[in-house]
Parts: C-alpha cells; structure tokens; sequence
C-alpha cells in the first residue's frame, strides 16, 4: 500500500521503520526536515515538505505528533493532510490526545470523503523500536480490517475499543494505572531499601505474584540505583495526566491519587527533571 507517516520524534521515527521494513511504500514529513532526510538515509522512502504533500497519494496516513494544536494543524492547516488527499484515505492517529481533538478530526474527515480512527499505542519507546506496541483503537471494524497489515508492522497488539474517541479514552486509562502503579513501585522500593533487602532478589520474587508488572521488573531495580535518564519522559506524562484529569472532570469524576501523581511530576519538572522516565516518581518522596 502507499502509506504516508507524518511525526518522526520518538516514537513515530521507529514506527515509521518497521512500515517501510514491511515493503510499504512509504512519504514521511516531519516538522523538522532535517529529521525526515536523516530517517529517508536510514529507510527506505522519500520525504515531502507538507503534510498536504505527503498525503496527497496515499490509501493510508499514520501520524503522531505531539498534541491537539499538533494534530489540528498537520490535519486542517493551509498545508494539512486533509488539503489534498484523495476520497476514500484512512487516517489513523497514534498521538495521545484528547477525545475532543478525536471527534473533531473524524467528522472533518467524514465531510471531506475520508476515514479517520483514533489509535494511541502503549509500550513506549523501546515498544517502538521493537515493533512491539499495544494499540488501542477507536473507530469501525471494517476500518480496522484495512489497516491492519499496516499496524501489525509496530504492534503486538491491536483492540478496537469502539467508535472514534474510545481509543483516547483507553489510552488515558493506561496512563491513570501507570500512575499508581508506580505511586505504589515508588513506596515499596524506598520501604524495600530501609529494610535493607535485596532488590534484584525481591523483583525477581515479586513479579511472580500477584503484585508483579511491567514497571517492578522494568523499572524497580534502576529506580533503586537512581537511574532515570531513559525512558517516557515525565513531561510527556504530565501531559497526558492533564488529559486524564480534563477528562474526568467533564464526567463529573475526581482522581485523588492521579492528582497526587500528576502534582509530583509537576515539581520535578521545575527541578529540571522534565526529560527522565516516570520511574523518576520515588525522588518526590524525599521530599514528603
């Protein structure tokens, strides 16, 4: 298929790799075009210098970029992907943003004679760069069934979560347990060092039980040895985390502990930790 990926930052630069590895002939754009030639040296495929441009023949776009301003200017722009593509298009947006922007771009897409999903993907980077991604998916199966080779490049997993705007909605519930999951990893590692146990012993104990995940055993043992510059950065959780919170307060909702969560990550940006993991959450502790 000819498919078009607009955003190469860090998840997108990787994604957009496995799509052109799969035999897909592949346009990119990136706002930094830089960027999209260094990409063009390593894949193979070639780079526009719009949006507009780099949809212009595709069945497929894919983009992810970094917010809604992002997605509604690549989209509806002087230069957007909705400029000069042909009837019939899917575009499928992997950013995590609001459902709002979700909704908004799908009914411009509607009336222009395109198709739009909603897709946000969980795994980070290194989930990207070893195609393995979780994708949650709002928007029609019969969608869903044309994209799939095109997904199934990046991901291990693909769930439509129902019409567009679930995906996001999805996609904050991932955030909103990865907060407390790692409010909670946060506490139970500083208790697990004052008590002088052995932390690789411990993980490799726990992640058996019914208290083990992802971050225990990804993310307790750097966070005992005060490693953090890797990872999500936690100024893109906070971001996502106020999306979260909008969220639920239009539903009339109150997230105590993602509050709590979100604040801690607030104060280590003003520290300057804006760019390390999440796993970065125990340093607020020291301070309580």
């Amino acid at each position: 298929m000819k498919v078009s990926f607009i955003g190469l930052g860090t998840m997108g630069y990787p994604m957009a790799g496995h799509v052109s590895k799969a035999g897909h002939s592949l346009v990119v754009y990136n706002r930094s075009t830089a960027k999209a030639q260094k990409w063009c040296e390593e894949y193979r495929g070639t780079f526009a210098t719009t949006p507009a441009l780099a949809a212009q023949d595709a069945d497929i776009v894919l983009t992810c970029v970094g917010n809604d301003d992002d997605l509604r200017s690549v989209y509806l722009g002087p230069a957007g992907a909705f400029q000069h593509a042909k009837a019939g298009t899917l575009f499928i947006d992997h950013t995590t943003a609001s459902a709002e922007v979700a909704k908004e771009l799908h009914q411009a897409a509607r009336e222009r004679g395109f198709l739009f999903m909603d897709a946000p993907v969980s795994g980070g980077q290194a989930g990207a760069i070893n195609g393995v991604l979780t994708v949650m998916i709002g928007g029609s199966q019969r969608d869903l069934d044309k994209a799939q080779a095109v997904l199934d490049c990046y991901a291990k997993a693909t769930s439509l979560m129902g019409p567009v705007g679930n995906g996001q909605m999805a996609k904050m519930v991932n955030q909103i347990l990865i907060a407390g999951v790692l409010s909670g990893l946060s506490e139970g590692i500083r208790f697990a060092q004052k008590a002088n146990l052995h932390i690789a012993t411990l993980v490799d104990t726990l992640k058996h039980g019914a208290a083990g995940s992802w971050q225990l055993e990804n993310r307790g043992p750097s966070m005992a040895k005060d490693e953090f510059d890797f990872g999500f950065a936690i100024e893109w959780m906070h971001k996502d985390l106020g999306l979260c919170l909008a969220q639920a307060e239009k539903m009339g909702l109150t997230l105590p502990l993602t509050q709590t969560v979100d604040q801690d990550y607030q104060d280590l940006i003003a520290e300057g930790r804006g760019r390390q993991d999440t796993s970065v959450l125990i340093k607020a502790l020291d301070k309580k």
